[in-house]
């Protein structure tokens, strides 16, 4: 499929002014996550059923007797958004058949951060797109497990610093292992959609919501969410840095529609890695050496997704 022109991100759509997922709530300054779950809500609109892993933004949207939820939503635990999404569209269905509702278009959704799909969660997340189940499955990824203090998870990239991940003498390094690459791991379910997203780019981002919504079965959509408090940087970098990860090759925009690839935004030359990594505390300590690993790494995988994308 072609791809889009990085000016083909930014034509006006229509969006709706209605907020689902409302202000108030305890997010950080700056949190990417909260920006993101937000665009989400809106491309999802009011017809939906949401289910969410203990995290983020289950803890800054639901302080009793507040709530930050238009929409219907259930808190489920860290490992058990898969299962639960999966159980209410199967037991919504079994009431449909049995006569005891009327038939009504419903949306199913999960929401996980990044701890709660590519560690913890991923179990019942691969049980539930093997399955077969109809659901959108977004995990929002701010590469780490920021709620309970900065831990590192799978998802942390190769030589950031976390609190389980730290910098020493003896380890100047951070986090040692490479990044999880998630998107791929639910490409190999075989199911209808999979998608990368990033809310620097929020008409992406509901586009992809609502095609991944739309579709019959499994669909997954994996957002970059920075985090100013764990990346280490000001909260007014957000945007700016969601946007370099994207040029720099870091986290490339994708989609994957029945097997087959679709580059959102190709970048004929990638910026340098650097100018990602400069911008935030967490990789700070990295020497010149390791950030050309980390630069010999994102351009081979950028090009073997352009590979894959037939470019």
């Amino acid at each position: 499929m072609a791809e889009e022109k990085e000016e083909d991100l930014f034509i006006p759509r229509l969006v709706t002014t209605d907020e689902y997922f409302a202000s108030g709530h305890r997010a950080c300054m700056g949190c990417g996550e909260a920006l993101a779950v937000r665009l989400v809500c809106k491309a999802l609109g009011k017809n939906v059923i949401i289910v969410i892993a203990t995290g983020c933004m289950e803890v800054v949207s639901s302080q009793l007797p507040w709530t930050s939820w238009r929409v219907p939503w259930i808190h489920t635990i860290f490992e058990n958004v898969g299962a639960v999404v999966s159980g209410i569209e199967s037991a919504y269905k079994a009431r449909i058949r049995k006569g005891r509702i009327a038939p009504k278009e419903v949306k199913f959704v999960g929401f996980a951060g990044d701890g709660g799909t590519s560690d913890i969660g991923l179990q019942a997340l691969s049980g539930a797109m093997e399955r077969g189940h109809d659901f959108l499955y977004v995990c929002f990824d701010n590469e780490a497990y920021m709620n309970t203090g900065i831990q590192r998870s799978s998802a942390t990239p190769y030589g950031a610093w976390t609190t389980t991940a730290p910098v020493g003498e003896k380890q100047p390094l951070g986090q040692m292992t490479w990044k999880k690459n998630m998107p791929e791991i639910a490409v190999a379910h075989r199911i209808p959609y999979v998608a990368t997203a990033c809310p620097s780019y929020p008409l992406d981002l509901m586009d992809k919501v609502r095609r991944g919504v739309d579709i019959e079965g499994p669909a997954y959509i994996h957002v970059l969410s920075p985090c100013p408090t764990g990346w280490r940087m000001p909260p007014n970098l957000t945007i700016e840095v969601g946007r370099l990860a994207v040029e720099t090759g870091v986290f490339p925009l994708y989609e994957v529609i029945d097997g087959e690839y679709r580059l959102s935004l190709e970048l004929p030359e990638l910026k340098p890695v650097r100018e990602y990594t400069k911008k935030q505390g967490r990789f700070r300590h990295l020497s010149d050496d390791a950030i050309e690993r980390i630069q010999a790494r994102v351009e081979a995988d950028y090009a073997r997704l352009k590979s894959k994308a037939g470019l």
